[in-house]
């Protein structure tokens, strides 16, 4: 890696090198230098994003965003240049292990990242740090966010692509899932409404996180208190409700994403307001009365489409997600579409806890 490290401006020789996380995405590394510095190397899977000056402009503008406000060292992430000022870095040539496109960023000690909360603190910690950075890009001009993911929260669009997955069913495996297909296409009338609140002028367009998952926090090692949000690769435009939802759908629920005992899967109650207590304290100030009133809502359409997405890989072949056993993504589908009945079941009482912990009233 030293031709790689060499194009980059970082301070002191490098020293060390090692595979760092557990992250399945993209391929990555921590630097360590003779001047005491250290940084995190990636090489992009482009295969999952293409469109590589795309993405890096995005996250350019944000970070620059977030620094323009005074969040700097371990409050928000620095992107390192290269020695020609750019943000990433294209080595070319016929070795697939090195060739590709890196960036670096500087390294943020004294942190730790969580899989899975362990404590209800911790999930509070994470929905403030998102809703920090809904704070902190509260101003941003949404709509100058290049759309990485095209569609990527496009209820609508996920549920025609389980439809045309039914009718092709490449594997023959729509019949031995007919029970969830035709749950999901039921609910499915209903799965475009926050979609469709956004072309009414309802809700606005946000910059968005898109992968609100607690392993997308630093917190500080000591405190515990949220640092920033890493991992800044799908930052587009959207709504504040999804990031809000998606974090509920992963972190609140009572069983694991694709538990197999559907009586261990619920909404916990007790994490839902953790979280959203978090969330409001940081951002509720910022977010209109109709954000706030459909934030129960978005939790149970970003599980729906979850489930939407579980289900569509299973009848297609399993090339998105990575499963461990034949039934994995169908076991999945099956445990978000129990977690998500829990969620219309429980709806008033979210709704509730919503206006309770809600800094404004709406």
């Amino acid at each position: 890696m030293n031709e790689v490290l060499s194009r980059f401006r970082l301070k002191g020789r490098p020293t060390a090198c090692a595979p760092y996380g557990n992250g399945h995405i993209h391929r990555t590394w921590r630097v360590e230098t003779d001047s005491s510095a250290a940084y995190i190397l990636q090489r992009i899977n482009e295969t999952v994003f293409p469109d590589v000056p795309a993405l890096m402009e995005n996250i350019a503008r944000v970070t620059d965003y977030l620094h323009g406000q005074g969040l700097e060292g371990r409050r928000a992430l620095t992107l390192v240049p290269t020695v020609d000022g750019e943000r990433w870095l294209r080595i070319s040539g016929d070795d697939r292990e090195r060739a590709g496109a890196y960036r670096v960023y500087e390294f943020i000690g004294d942190s730790l990242c969580l899989d899975r909360a362990e404590e209800a603190q911790d999930f509070r910690e994470s929905g403030a740090a998102f809703g920090g950075f809904q704070m902190q890009m509260k101003d941003f001009p949404a709509q100058e966010l290049r759309e990485i993911l095209q569609g990527f929260h496009d209820t609508v669009a996920r549920c025609a692509r389980l439809r045309r997955a039914v009718q092709a069913d490449p594997l023959g495996r729509a019949a031995s899932a007919a029970r969830e297909i035709d749950g999901a296409l039921r609910r499915a009338e209903g799965a475009g409404e926050m979609l469709e609140m956004l072309e009414r002028g309802e809700l606005p367009l946000r910059a968005t996180h898109n992968d609100t998952k607690l392993n997308n926090v630093l917190l500080d090692a000591r405190s515990r208190k949220a640092l920033c949000v890493i991992d800044l690769d799908t930052v587009m435009p959207g709504l504040s409700g999804n990031d809000f939802g998606d974090s509920i759908r992963f972190g609140a629920n009572t069983g694991a994403e694709d538990e197999r005992d559907l009586e261990r899967v619920g909404l916990s109650m007790a994490l839902f307001e953790a979280y959203a207590g978090g969330f409001l304290a940081a951002c509720g100030e910022a977010l209109c009365p109709a954000e706030l009133e459909t934030l129960p809502l978005a939790a149970e359409l970003m599980t729906f489409e979850c489930r939407v997405r579980f289900l569509t890989d299973y009848l297609e072949g399993d090339a998105y997600f990575r499963i461990h056993r034949p039934l994995h993504n169908l076991e999945r589908a099956r445990a978000q579409l129990h977690l998500a009945a829990d969620m219309a079941r429980r709806r008033d009482e979210m709704r509730k806890a919503i206006r309770r912990l809600s800094p404004r009233r709406f």
